[in-house]
């Protein structure tokens, strides 16, 4: 049987030069891990940018800030009172 390999993501918001927003880039914690904090993740976000601006004709702004997206915050509440409905949502 294969073992699984867990891998955490860390999230990030980033602003471009020209005022556009992308949240949520994934950046794999683990390169998050030396001594140079958050600064690994510029340049996988660059990276990953350079991929896609090839794969779509359309390059992105440089970058003019990327700071660590909130955490999101579960709401249990909400599926527990589904399951007390007997699992339907309401107003669909």
């Amino acid at each position: 049987m294969k073992s699984r390999t867990s891998t955490s993501f860390v999230m990030f918001d980033v602003v471009y030069e020209d005022g556009t927003r992308s949240s949520n880039r994934k950046v794999s914690a683990g390169v998050l891990a030396g001594l140079d904090g958050d600064e690994p993740a510029r340049g996988i976000v660059e990276a990953q940018d350079r991929e896609i601006g090839a794969a779509s004709g359309r390059p992105r702004s440089d970058i003019k800030s990327i700071v660590r997206s909130p955490p999101k915050v579960a709401n249990d509440d909400a599926g527990l009172d589904r399951k007390a409905r007997g699992g339907k949502r309401s107003g669909l």
